[in-house]
């Protein structure tokens, strides 16, 4: 791991639009989505604009590495704050420099600091190297079952 240059996060803003569209359009594409920076762009401006999530931003060398997104959601049940950290992502210029766990670290540290119960994350089974990140970083399988149904299809569900 190259640590000659330090690799800084901050959390972003609407000024930092121009260095995260194009890594927010390649974390897509990395999920199988068609190019397409501008609706990149407006997504993330629009989470900016609401205060909808919190987006990290990792630089190496002064030039943008990746970023982290978090999400807050509340757990009735233990009756508190916890982040979803939805999106990670490392720029190719700038992986095996240490910038994934320092994103990880960086939203621990966001979790502390504004009261959360804990962060949670999903991942696909076959990311074998994001999980051992994960693990190596004190992140736990949990002892739930995350489902979904999918709303994105045209027609209206039929009532019974």
């Amino acid at each position: 791991m190259n640590t000659s240059t330090a690799i800084g996060v901050r959390r972003a803003g609407a000024d930092d639009l121009d260095a995260l569209a194009p890594l927010f359009d390649a974390y897509r594409q990395f999920y199988a989505q068609p190019s397409d920076p501008g609706r990149a762009r407006k997504f993330l401006a629009e989470r900016i604009a609401r205060d909808e999530s919190v987006l990290l931003l990792a630089e190496h060398a002064g030039v943008a590495a990746g970023f982290v997104q978090l999400y807050p959601i509340f757990s009735s049940v233990r009756t508190g704050r916890i982040w979803t950290l939805n999106d990670l992502f490392v720029a190719p210029h700038a992986r095996r420099l240490g910038v994934a766990r320092t994103l990880l670290r960086s939203a621990c540290e966001h979790g502390r600091a504004t009261g959360a119960l804990g962060l949670q994350l999903e991942t696909t089974p076959s990311n074998q190297s994001a999980q051992a990140l994960y693990r190596s970083e004190g992140w736990q399988d949990g002892d739930t079952l995350w489902f979904h149904h999918d709303l994105s299809d045209t027609k209206p569900m039929e009532r019974a």
